[in-house]
């Protein structure tokens, strides 16, 4: 049965897989140039709890621009944060350079799982999927997809996170050893198109007939996933500080600690909010201060309200930072909540 699973799920992948900028044609070798887990391991960085839809520009921006992973480990830490701004969960982007720098310092991408792993942010998920699709070696990819896909094809009821382990062991039955980064990639596909999260297509589906939640017609109630926890309510305030040269009008920028949120991103000041904790609303400098109002903004860990203030100054705050041209503040990178602070002041 299992063999027939990914025979079907194979041939329907021929028919129907993706077009992707960082994909092989279905039943070719992989390329043999460091150009090509180059890009897949980058794409699946970028993919970790991000749209496809929302990848595709970044993607298309890195390798232009870093069309190689030592041209990557060669670029300024800031322009590479810079690049990355608006795609989120930025600790992926600091676990990026550092991974970038290692494989070039050991001359390229290692081929097996085990050694994968050992590069810095790369989990058991991406090991394995860069082994499988750029080395086409034999290893079980699991994602989120993959997961919803197994789970209903034999009916795996028992609740996430225990289910995960019998979900890889099933993974690992219908795992062939060639073509096993195909058969990870239509597992992909058909869980993003077909066995979707909600409302799932059966009649469409190429495993319907071996897919035994279908049979017991609970198909779309898998997997089972555990409630979600409320996200806290956070506080903070974000400073703008503006001066003029000639006929230019500058904002104070400053660039956040490399660890903890948004770490290396460029920023405004703010007022020390965090996930765990409100702001204190001290501003960095003494003066009258006008409300702009505020932005909404979900991070992964929480809800943030952040107050837009702003004053004209000729005075620097104290600490680092730079004034930069507001005609060209599109190019400073800035993460996406403060983006929105930006467009507030500028609306």
């Amino acid at each position: 049965m299992t063999a027939s699973i990914s025979d079907t799920l194979l041939h329907w992948y021929d028919a129907h897989a993706r077009d992707l900028p960082w994909r092989n044609p279905p039943g070719e070798d992989s390329p043999t140039d460091q150009a090509w887990p180059y890009r897949v391991w980058l794409s699946e960085v970028m993919l970790q709890q991000t749209t496809v839809a929302a990848v595709k520009p970044y993607f298309e921006k890195f390798t232009s621009t870093w069309p190689t992973v030592f041209d990557l480990a060669a670029a300024e830490d800031e322009a590479i944060m810079a690049a990355w701004a608006g795609l989120g969960y930025y600790s992926r982007a600091r676990n990026l350079v550092k991974c970038a720098r290692v494989v070039a310092q050991r001359g390229g991408f290692p081929e097996t799982e085990g050694e994968l792993r050992e590069l810095p942010g790369l989990g058991a998920y991406t090991a394995a999927a860069i082994a499988s699709i750029a080395f086409s070696q034999r290893a079980v990819v699991v994602d989120a997809n993959v997961e919803r896909v197994v789970s209903r094809l034999f009916a795996i009821e028992q609740p996430l996170p225990g289910a995960r382990k019998p979900i890889r062991a099933r993974a690992e039955e219908i795992t062939p050893t060639a073509r096993a980064g195909d058969l990870a990639q239509a597992m992909m596909d058909l869980g993003s198109s077909v066995c979707t999260t909600k409302s799932p297509r059966c009649l469409l589906c190429p495993l319907s007939e071996s897919c035994a939640a279908r049979a017991k017609g609970n198909a779309d109630t898998l997997p089972v996933k555990p409630p979600k926890k409320a996200k806290p309510e956070r506080k903070g305030t974000a400073f703008w500080i503006e001066r003029r040269e000639g006929e230019r009008a500058h904002v104070w920028l400053v660039r956040r600690e490399g660890s903890g949120m948004l770490g290396g991103m460029r920023a405004l000041p703010d007022d020390g909010w965090t996930a765990r904790e409100d702001g204190t609303g001290e501003p960095p400098l003494d003066g009258e201060w006008e409300d702009l109002g505020a932005v909404r903004h979900t991070f992964s860990h929480a809800h943030l309200t952040l107050k837009v203030k702003r004053i004209r100054s000729d005075n620097a705050p104290p600490g680092e930072g730079k004034w930069w041209p507001l005609a060209t503040l599109e190019e400073a990178g800035l993460p996406s909540v403060f983006a929105k602070a930006v467009r507030l002041r500028l609306a």
